[in-house]
């Protein structure tokens, strides 16, 4: 990786870390398209309980991952709900950042060993009339043409 890819991956970085551990603070509460027609019908109380009518919303249960730590865009544990916020979506950034780094390396383009003797390129001399060695090839071995004369 050169530096100046490495400093374009460190700003990317930098920039989502910041949304999502300040900015993702200034969210709106109200519900989002999928939660407001899941609740049309349906008569709420001031602690958004459903007090009456018919809605999708009343078959809501809680799910399987309610206990995990980053439910519920917070950190269990943390009682400023800013703070908890702030670090469950920096911690998403981190955990994403890594997996998908570790994937990137593990699909990273290899070089390929050729046969005994010679370098990935596949010609161990060189281009005929190179002054510069192959990739694998010391220069002290530049004594021959790739067609073997000297």
């Amino acid at each position: 990786m050169t530096k100046r890819s490495g400093l374009f991956i460190l700003g990317g970085l930098l920039v989502a870390l910041l949304l999502a551990g300040v900015v993702s603070n200034f969210a709106s509460a109200h519900p989002d398209g999928l939660d407001s027609t899941l609740r049309k019908g349906c008569v709420f109380d001031a602690d958004d309980t459903i007090v009456g009518g018919s809605c999708p919303a009343q078959q809501a249960r809680e799910h399987e991952l309610a206990d995990s730590p980053l439910a519920d865009y917070g950190v269990r544990g943390v009682d400023n709900t800013y703070l908890s916020t702030g670090l469950a979506g920096a911690l998403g950034v981190l955990l994403t950042f890594a997996v998908g780094g570790g994937l990137f390396w593990l699909t990273r383009r290899r070089p390929t060993a050729g046969p005994a003797g010679s370098a990935a390129s596949g010609d161990a001399a060189g281009p005929a009339g190179s002054a510069t060695p192959a990739p694998g090839q010391r220069s002290d071995d530049m004594s021959a043409t790739a067609d073997g004369r000297p």
